[in-house]
């Protein structure tokens, strides 16, 4: 048994598209295999870890020596990042969230606009850079408030810091969470965009909120909790799970930011969980069909492997996978319904191999067995190891 189990979520690196990807427009999706295809970036560490034995365009050793590599499918309704979430942690969602690709209605932009004071522009799905350089200018003078959505459940505000200060922002953001908690005007998360600068060279800050709704029933780290052990919520963790079944939050500002964040973790001395998202990937490449650009933060990541695998404890379990996909060389600027990696690994494991393919909740089954609580969904992999 671990003392400690660490789950890193490459947020969107999924690896190869679903049985029921076509009914989601993603037959043909592929995100980690075509970014290698057409970026020849090699991720020397993964691939020790068994990253060619589930990416066919992956390069390097089949089989770790030590370690263990499989997929995990998703059984959820979906493909966004509470769902993926939400279920490696035990939790299926059977009733996917809504999208809005024409925007949002009107009864619900009226009361944002009576309770913030501020006019409403744009409504539309949009690119998050692309929005405030479109809308930005005309909030400089008028002080609107930019309202877009995305291909994923959810509402997004986007507020110049000078304009509308963060306390503003994030007080209309947690109205706006108040009012969107049922149908008809259900939404997955409400996200508080804040960025600097002039009109050509706006830029985004750290300084994102997510306000989701509360999961809709027990996860294993509430369990976690419940028994009295630790459960470290790194990144958007925290907001995903709306503070449920978490003791302690890092916020971080960039994927760097998090795996620094949990290198601290890893030389504190705790028992339970920690759980680490790194929303790069996704928010800055995948969406933005930023090809060269993900692969390039894949390397990033893949060359601080080493330092994680130093921080870790003989008695330690490291699980690297992800929620969904968000494959770059798609059309659109969609997640992708895929398979997603598991990677894992431990000090104390005495061989490696290949792992048959799971479901994500597989995951939620393993550190519940691993600490003596009762499994939710899915089966252990601990005999595996």
């Amino acid at each position: 048994m671990y003392k400690r189990i660490h789950v890193v979520v490459m947020d969107s690196v999924g690896v190869g598209a679903l049985p029921d990807a076509r009914e989601y427009g993603d037959a043909d999706a592929n995100t980690l295999g075509h970014i290698l295809e057409e970026t020849g970036v090699l991720l020397e560490n993964m691939e020790k870890m068994g990253l060619s034995s589930i990416v066919a365009a992956a390069k390097g050793p089949k089989l770790p020596e030590k370690g263990y590599a499989g997929r995990l499918a998703e059984k959820s309704c979906g493909k966004d990042t509470m769902t993926g979430h939400w279920e490696l942690m035990g939790l299926l969602t059977k009733n996917p969230f809504p999208t809005y690709p024409n925007g949002f209605d009107k009864e619900l932009l009226d009361k944002i606009e009576a309770y913030s004071g501020r006019k409403v522009v744009c409504n539309l799905p949009y690119s998050g850079t692309k929005v405030i350089d479109d809308y930005g200018p005309e909030q400089l003078e008028k002080g609107t408030l930019i309202v877009y959505t995305s291909a994923d459940p959810v509402l997004q505000i986007a507020a110049h810091e000078e304009i509308i200060p963060l306390e503003e922002l994030y007080d209309i953001c947690k109205y706006v969470r108040s009012i969107t908690l049922e149908p008809p005007h259900l939404i997955g998360r409400i996200i508080a965009r804040p960025y600097i600068g002039t009109p050509g060279h706006f830029a985004r800050t750290s300084h994102r909120h997510d306000y989701a709704v509360l999961p809709h029933g027990a996860t294993t780290m509430d369990h976690m909790k419940g028994s009295g052990h630790d459960v470290i919520a790194i990144g958007k963790i925290n907001d995903i799970f709306s503070g449920q079944g978490v003791t302690k939050s890092i916020p971080t500002s960039d994927n760097m930011d998090g795996v620094n964040q949990l290198i601290s973790v890893l030389a504190e001395d705790f028992n339970g969980m920690s759980f680490l998202n790194l929303v790069d990937f996704d928010a800055k490449f995948g969406h933005r069909r930023d090809t060269p650009g993900y692969g390039q933060c894949l390397l990033e990541f893949d060359r601080r492997i080493p330092e994680i695998i130093k921080g870790l404890r003989q008695d330690d379990l490291l699980l690297i996978t992800a929620d969904h996909g968000n494959d770059p060389t798609q059309p659109g600027t969609d997640h992708t319904r895929e398979y997603v990696p598991l990677l894992a690994y431990s000090p104390s494991m005495q061989g490696g191999g290949h792992l048959p393919d799971g479901n994500f909740y597989d995951i939620s089954a393993t550190i519940c067995e691993n600490f003596g609580l009762p499994v939710l969904q899915g089966k252990s992999l601990l005999a595996a190891f």
